[in-house]
């Protein structure tokens, strides 16, 4: 079963009150809750729409979105198990799900689809929503890919833009990515860690650089972006380091101004009256020559389309990642979509980077094994625990059921250096301090959950000081912003610590897009303790050692990807504590998301 129609009755939802037919089996089954239910009824009733298979499919499309779908694939709807703990024990137990021929049909020739309230398309059911967002990014990027979709080169500027980056550190495979951006308008870099995709952003940038100062007679205007400002501060930092390097940065003619990086909310321009539209539109485009959008896998569908609009057609856009790890929070798998939608194009804009340059070995077979697309998932979970028991130090695996115990003393140990750090050295040293080590964990709640960790690692720092920690507001504190905050600047996934001043007052510094800036607490609502984080936070950041906490196997989170993510974010070396059992869950498990995108790219031209 699919982790999307799980019955949610151990999340306890709430009835839908007075809910009838197959809304109400279905929700006092816990497969549909009541928010999707009240969302049925309440657009049947606008449409006159009274057939319970079609209300049962616009809930059931609701609930697609929110598990991060962007239709109902019904053909897929898994077999639903003996459900022993129902809500209410008075409401029959759910049936069988509709005949599939019969229900299609019924959807397709209901009033909630002459409506356009649903559509039908590409074996899904769309809110209309989403369908329209969906055909809107298929659209753009064949736009982008159609007549114009090549650019004017200067072929001797090329070469010699190429021979200038090329040396020991550009491989092959990086100078055809290189030279493939110099001659489209899109491209999208993909690549697993160390396949030096940074250096290739920064080689790239530079070609296009080249490129258009002579076609135009003026430097381009580039802008660097992410989703988060932790993953937009990485980027700039590594991109302007390689540049540095190759001598581009300056104000000669033949120099680069170096390229600021921001959120992707800061760079379309958050508007407060809109929660999903921005200041830059189709009206009112992007001012940029080029537009580099790193970590693309964490882009959902409803941004990737507020992006395309935005970008101007005539400049470049190079979208950058890593497709196999976790899709974004919001519904889509776009960056994978457009990956396995090109496949077949002739002149596709995907360019993949496969050569592993990293120096850490046993990170990087463990990576590959889970990047294994073998069929026989239990030999690609083999692999896996073969690679995990093999490892000599850089990649270790504890096998046990007692974690407190494999984890307590290196986690009190990292708490300890970040305080210090914080009352000794500063703010600068702290946040460094926290990017040297970082506990994952899969979950939000429970034994395996962040929310227990954290209690559990300012418990040991309090023993091991002696003393309580005092207020919650303690120096070293690490943090987590949890939510954007615009009139700040201060965006989700961000990182921080905090730090007393000279006057005795605490302050939370933050370390997002540019120079770490300090806030007093007051200021900052949505601010989570750090010492442990879910794995889908950890998204554009990385940490010397990281430590990945697996939950049990019966988790209904563990995934491949789950799991990928979780190590690829480790610089240097990887703890990796659970069971076996959980091993294997998590690598024969694969997150699936049901889109139309990849289809529509496929046969477009």
């Amino acid at each position: 079963m699919t982790e999307l129609f799980e019955p949610t009755s151990d999340h306890d939802p709430r009835l839908a009150r007075g809910a009838q037919g197959l809304l109400g089996a279905f929700n006092a089954a816990g497969v549909v809750d009541a928010a999707d239910v009240r969302v049925a009824e309440r657009v049947a009733a606008l449409a006159g729409e009274d057939d319970e298979r079609v209300l049962l499919a616009a809930a059931l499309a609701v609930r697609s979105v929110r598990g991060g779908s962007v239709g109902l694939d019904l053909a897929a709807l898994p077999d639903l198990p003996d459900l022993p703990d129902l809500p209410d024990p008075t409401v029959p137990r759910v049936p069988a799900w509709p005949e599939h021929a019969a229900w299609v049909a019924a959807i397709e020739a209901s009033a909630l689809v002459a409506a356009e309230v649903l559509h039908v398309e590409h074996d899904l059911v769309y809110l209309d929503r989403y369908h329209r967002l969906e055909r809107q990014v298929a659209a753009d990027l064949a736009a982008r890919l159609g007549s114009r979709g090549a650019a004017a080169v200067d072929e001797g500027v090329l070469a010699a833009t190429l021979q200038r980056v090329s040396g020991e550190h550009l491989s092959a495979e990086q100078a055809a990515a290189v030279e493939h951006a110099a001659r489209h308008r899109t491209t999208v870099l993909t690549g697993g860690p160390g396949t030096g995709k940074t250096t290739t952003v920064a080689r790239l940038v530079l070609a296009l650089a080249d490129q258009f100062a002579v076609a135009h007679e003026r430097r381009m205007s580039i802008a660097l972006a992410a989703p988060t400002g932790k993953a937009a501060t990485r980027l700039q930092e590594a991109v302007t380091a390689e540049l540095g390097a190759l001598g581009a940065l300056g104000d000669a003619d033949h120099q680069i101004a170096a390229p600021q990086a921001m959120t992707l909310h800061r760079l379309l321009g958050w508007r407060p009256d809109n929660a999903t539209r921005f200041r830059h539109d189709r009206g009112n485009r992007l001012k940029y020559d080029l537009v580099v959008v790193d970590e693309a896998s964490m882009v959902d569908l409803t941004m990737m389309a507020r992006l395309l609009e935005a970008v101007r057609t005539d400049s470049r856009l190079v979208l950058v990642g890593d497709p196999r790890q976790l899709t974004s929070v919001g519904a889509g798998a776009v960056l994978s979509d457009l990956v396995a939608g090109f496949a077949a194009h002739a002149d596709s804009p995907v360019v993949a980077l496969t050569e592993n340059h990293r120096s850490t070995e046993e990170i990087k077979d463990l990576a590959e094994a889970l990047r294994d697309d073998s069929p026989d998932l239990d030999e690609t979970a083999d692999r896996v625990i073969e690679v995990l028991r093999s490892g000599t130090g850089e990649v270790v695996w504890v096998e046990t059921d007692d974690p407190v115990a494999a984890l307590q003393a290196e986690c009190t140990a990292a708490a300890r250096r970040v305080r210090a750090a914080a009352l000794d050295a500063g703010p600068e040293a702290a946040l460094a301090e926290i990017e040297s080590f970082r506990l994952l964990c899969a979950h939000r709640d429970g034994p395996y959950g962040v929310r227990v960790w954290n209690r559990h690692v300012e418990q040991w720092l309090a023993a091991e000081l002696g003393a309580p920690l005092g207020s919650a507001w303690y120096a070293g504190r690490p943090l987590l912003v949890t939510s954007n905050d615009y009139a700040l600047d201060v965006y989700n996934g961000e990182t921080g610590v905090v730090v007393t001043d000279p006057a005795g007052r605490p302050r939370a510094w933050i370390a997002g897009a540019g120079a770490p800036r300090p806030f007093a607490p007051a200021r900052l609502d949505a601010i989570e303790t750090m010492h442990a984080m879910t794995i889908h936070k950890s998204q554009g950041s990385q940490a010397t050692r990281i430590a990945v906490l697996l939950p049990e196997e019966g988790s209904r989170l563990l995934s491949r990807e789950l799991f990928y993510t979780a190590v690829t974010r480790a610089r240097a070396s990887l703890l990796v504590v659970g069971s076996e059992a959980a091993v294997r869950a998590a690598v024969t498990t694969t997150a699936q998301r049901a889109t139309g995108l990849r289809h529509r790219l496929t046969s477009s031209p």
